[in-house]
This record gives C-alpha cells, structure tokens and sequence, in this order.
C-alpha cells in the first residue's frame, strides 16, 4: 500500500508547489476542475465515473489513480468499476489494457487497505 500513499504523497506536494507559485491560470483551472465534478445535473458519482472513463482512454495514469480512489470514496462497486473499464476499453480500443490492469490493481489495493481499517 506504499504506493498510494506515495501517490496520494507526491501529488499533494506538487499540487501545493503549483498552487504556490501564485499564477492565476492554475488557480482557475485548480478551481474549475473542483467545481466541475460538484454535484449538479449529474451525481458526483456519475462525473467521477466519467472521469475515469477519459483517463482511460486518454492513458493517464495518474489521472486514473485520482478518479479511483474518487469512485471507491463515493462507494462505486467492483461490478459498476468492471462495466467502467468495458466502456473505457471499447472507446480507447486495446491500448486500454494495460492501463486498466494497473487501475484493477490500484483499486485492490484501496480494498485491502479498506479491509485493514
């Protein structure tokens, strides 16, 4: 479980540098993808989901860290993360794969970590 804590550790501390320098582009866009998964029209739940179908299938891992441990905060189910990762893999094609593989992995570890608690 070193490496969600690494994540979650690295993450904080660059997004606080960022934040730091005071640019107010950032400071905006830091701003509005908060507000953009706020709920609204749609659940929080259901924009989180949607994230992490984008960072599939735009490949960034560090994006689908981020929108797991968001969908295993709002309580998605392993089943509702699987049909995810179907929608994911059939709009991205096979290129997918392997970034769903460290995503099933990232979300086994958030269980056993679950489990611990």
């Amino acid at each position: 479980m070193e490496s969600i804590t690494n994540f979650r550790t690295y993450r904080a501390k660059m997004n606080k540098i960022i934040l730091d320098s005071d640019n107010l582009f950032f400071k905006r866009f830091f701003n509005l993808d908060t507000r953009t998964y706020e709920e609204g029209a749609l659940s929080a739940q259901t924009k989180e989901m949607l994230g992490l179908v984008s960072s599939l299938v735009l490949r960034c891992d560090d994006c689908v860290k981020y929108h797991i441990e968001k969908c295993f905060e709002m309580n998605v189910t392993r089943e509702q993360v699987f049909e995810i990762f179907s929608v994911a893999n059939l709009v991205g094609g096979s290129i997918v794969i392997p970034h769903t593989r460290r995503a099933i992995e990232y979300w086994d570890q958030l269980e056993e970590i679950n489990k611990n608690d």
